[in-house]
């Protein structure tokens, strides 16, 4: 590690408070993007228009999408650190990172500027009608064709910081960005009038001041970090990039089969009503308070776990799991009660339209049932990820969103129109999690076993 206090996190420290001190500030940067991007569709709310709530809604699973190239990388990339720091392998974990950060700006740019020019064919395909378009186009300007290097450098560099023991610098910058866009966003939208184009600038910028930020910090700290862009490591990087990718590739999967899962979701709400599509807008933002707990717990750990498993120290793995598996259960379970229980009144609190509120209620009570279910599987792809698993965390990925959600998406509109579309969610998370218990217990068993 890059200093003897992360060495000692990773290697002594007793297993719960290793776990706190990487999850903690992982979990609190969660939380405060999920604010930022709550409060893009709360203060757009206050504009009273559901049109441009249901905007912002339906460019969601594009921005999802760009995030997923920035986990593929960073989670891929994390990975593969971990546990060449961990086998004492410096110079793995240099051109780990450094292939990481130059692909994924790549990637960004291409994609960025590939869905702004395509946006006239895909925005009418996810949903967006005469009422939605334009306000769809000035979101993608900014968030997309400007903003897509930001937002996925932010993340990006949060997972590979984060790698080698730097979780509280990690979680700073990503709550710095965080709170400069909750601070721009009341002032562009409803000060300046700038209504969906000023929650995208907002977002634009956050990015962009969270990646600079990451960037001065790698700057002071590399005499120390392992985490480089000099051109030279890009050389004789052997299977450094399909290490990354096929272990970032179940993020990544989660990620695109999430955004896909949306699309799906939108365009078949399309059908009823824009304030149902607002409803479910709120309903599925308001829900992110637990799924990004759970995510902040497992990102946490995923370090600890591959550095403990990659120099051999299972009897310590298997604690740090079996207390981070009762932890996000834990406060999955009561986040899931609370949010059921003030669905009614958190959702009032995004926007003053009563048809658009009696949606996102409804919808909450029955999406935030599946908080249990996702904390379980969410922690088991990450062990997977973490000890350098493919094909488990790939399956999952794709078992929890995609697979079965969308299949019962189109069933249940069939048989229980409105209500049937939004079932379909809870119904992939317990599937999802029973699964993944089934593939976890011999795994584990098989892990330990090797280690007598």
């Amino acid at each position: 590690m890059k200093a003897k206090a992360g060495t000692e996190l990773f290697e002594s420290a007793p297993p719960f408070r290793a776990i706190l001190a990487l999850a903690v500030p992982t979990v609190i940067s969660q939380m405060i993007m999920l604010a930022y991007n709550m409060a893009d569709t709360f203060f757009i709310g206050q504009t009273g228009n559901s049109d441009m709530v249901a905007a912002a809604n339906l460019c969601t699973p594009l921005f999802i999408l760009l995030t997923a190239f920035s986990n593929v990388f960073g989670i891929g990339g994390a990975s593969l650190m971990a546990r060449s720091l961990g086998a004492g392998d410096k110079e793995k974990a240099s051109r780990t990172a450094c292939f990481c950060i130059y692909s994924m700006t790549a990637v960004a740019i291409v994609y960025g500027l590939s869905v702004y020019i395509l946006s006239p064919l895909i925005l009418p395909a996810i949903g967006a009608d005469s009422a939605t378009y334009g306000f769809c186009r000035q979101y993608l300007f900014w968030v997309l064709l400007f903003g897509a290097v930001p937002a996925v450098l932010n993340v990006g560099l949060a997972h590979l910081v984060r790698a080698e023991g730097g979780s509280k610098a990690a979680g700073f910058g990503m709550t710095f960005g965080a709170g400069l866009n909750i601070l721009l966003d009341p002032i562009l939208i409803l000060l300046l009038d700038f209504d969906v184009e000023g929650a995208a600038i907002a977002t634009m910028f956050s990015n962009l001041a969270a990646s600079l930020f990451f960037v001065i910090y790698l700057v002071l700290n590399r005499k120390r970090s392992t985490i480089t862009a000099v051109p030279e490591y890009l050389k004789d990087l052997g299977s450094i990039p399909s290490e990354v990718l096929l272990i970032g590739l179940p993020s990544f999967l989660m990620s695109l089969l999430s955004a896909f899962s949306n699309m799906m979701l939108n365009a078949l709400i399309a059908n009823y009503s824009n304030a149902a599509i607002a409803g479910v807008g709120i309903a599925k933002k308001i829900d992110l308070v637990s799924f990004a707990v759970s995510m902040g717990i497992s990102l946490g750990v995923l370090p600890l776990i591959a550095y403990n498993y990659s120099s051999g120290n299972i009897g310590r793995m298997k604690r740090i799991i079996a207390d981070t598996l009762l932890l996000s259960l834990s406060i999955a379970t009561l986040s899931t009660l609370l949010l059921f229980l003030f669905a009614g009144p958190v959702a009032a609190s995004f926007i003053d339209d009563e048809v658009t509120v009696g949606y996102a209620g409804h919808f909450q009570r029955i999406i935030c049932l599946g908080g249990p279910g996702i904390a379980i599987t969410l922690t088991v792809i990450t062990i997977f990820q973490a000890v350098g698993k493919k094909k488990q965390p790939m399956f999952l990925s794709m078992l929890r969103k995609g697979v079965v959600d969308i299949p019962a998406m189109f069933l249940l509109d069939r048989i229980f129109q409105l209500e049937g579309i939004v079932w379909a969610t809870p119904i992939a998370d317990y599937t999802a999690m029973l699964l993944s218990l089934m593939l976890f217990f011999p795994f584990i068993g098989r892990v330990v076993s090797k280690s007598k």
